[in-house]
């Protein structure tokens, strides 16, 4: 790989925690895809927990969002919309449903393999939002319920300084739409643009 890049793989232990604080400590780890030599530092990541009426699990564990209960450390990927994978990754006690979006991420190693699955004008566009995300990486369904979570532990940059963490509302959700479960690293051009979704009540 290269200078920066030496991980060691998160244990489940990390992710059998609340979302939130999950969520909030992914931002700055590497995200693999070791088959094609891919990398990336995670710029931006969303929680969901099980009372959250924005959560897939907020109405009961169904066959569709059955990876989303566990056990913590999984990758549940979803159809957005029908049309985009997203990639989560299950958190807290096992049979509790909740988890966290990976929402954006800043290319490290491996940006020729993923413009050839995502051609872009703009390197900073190749990773920002979690359908880019997938589509770069080559995630998609056949992941989701797998022990793999692709999330080494390396919160550090390649001058030893970690980034840090702003917090704000989720992007385009519709219930909860004022909840501050969207963690971020502010001023970073991978983040993904905030925007609010027009069906969402207008904060008073």
């Amino acid at each position: 790989m290269t200078a920066g890049t030496d991980v060691t793989v998160l244990t489940r232990a990390f992710f059998a925690r609340p979302a939130p604080m999950v969520a909030r400590e992914l931002v700055g780890m590497v995200l693999c895809h070791c088959d094609d030599a891919l990398m990336a530092r995670v710029v931006e990541v969303e929680a969901y927990t099980q009372d959250d009426p924005a959560c897939h699990a907020y109405r009961g564990r169904t066959a569709r969002n059955a990876a989303l209960w566990g056990p913590p450390g999984h990758a549940y990927v979803y159809r957005s919309y029908g049309m985009h994978w997203c990639f989560n990754v299950a958190t807290g006690e096992e049979g509790v449903g909740q988890g966290c979006l990976i929402r954006a991420a800043q290319p490290l190693v491996g940006q020729e393999a993923m413009r050839r699955r995502r051609p872009v004008r703009h390197e900073a566009d190749l990773l920002r939002g979690p359908a880019k995300l997938c589509q770069a990486f080559g995630i998609n369904g056949t992941l989701s319920g797998t022990g793999y979570s692709g999330l080494p532990g390396s919160r550090t940059n390649d001058d030893g300084t970690r980034a840090p963490v702003t917090v704000g509302p989720r992007v385009g959700v519709t219930l909860a739409a004022d909840l501050p479960w969207r963690f971020f690293v502010p001023g970073s051009r991978w983040v993904s643009p905030y925007r609010r979704s027009p069906r969402a009540p207008q904060p008073a």
